[in-house]
């Protein structure tokens, strides 16, 4: 049973989640973001199509300034995408063994705290209306 973010590093691919599950993580996920500095994110696709879609959604939803494609396989293929704020990069690459969902990766400007990977949640975890809002404090994120 997924009752917190802790729950979801002991699997491999993001869960189905019922309606209360998600506004659960939802709220817990807004706490360790308000902290964050910046952010990484991968996700596990079965496409860069689709992977670089659910990127577009997640900056949309917490407005960050939009990421760049640096590198795209060519081929078709289950992926993982690697976003990096901080750059502004995303690199996708084709990875077969790998579940599916999103990880965030919370990074701090400071060396003193320790970075700490969330997920893997769903790939609709962040559409607009699976949330009644986004986060009005992210807009400024990154800094």
């Amino acid at each position: 049973m997924i009752n917190s973010l802790n729950d979801l590093r002991k699997i491999n691919s993001a869960p189905v989640l019922n309606s209360r599950q998600e506004k659960k993580l939802y709220d817990e996920l807004l706490i360790h973001i308000d902290e964050t500095d910046w952010f990484t994110v991968g996700i596990m696709a079965p496409s860069a199509n689709l992977a670089i879609s659910v990127l577009k959604e997640i900056e949309s939803h917490f407005g960050w300034p939009p990421m760049k494609v640096a590198s795209k396989p060519n081929g078709n293929g289950p992926v993982f995408l690697k976003a990096n704020q901080h750059t502004g990069d995303i690199h996708v690459r084709i990875e077969y063994g790998l579940g599916e969902g999103v990880l965030i990766g919370c990074q701090f400007h400071s060396e003193e705290k320790s970075s700490a990977t969330i997920g893997p949640l769903p790939l609709n975890f962040f559409k607009v209306k699976n949330h009644e809002e986004a986060n009005p404090l992210m807009s400024n994120k990154p800094e």
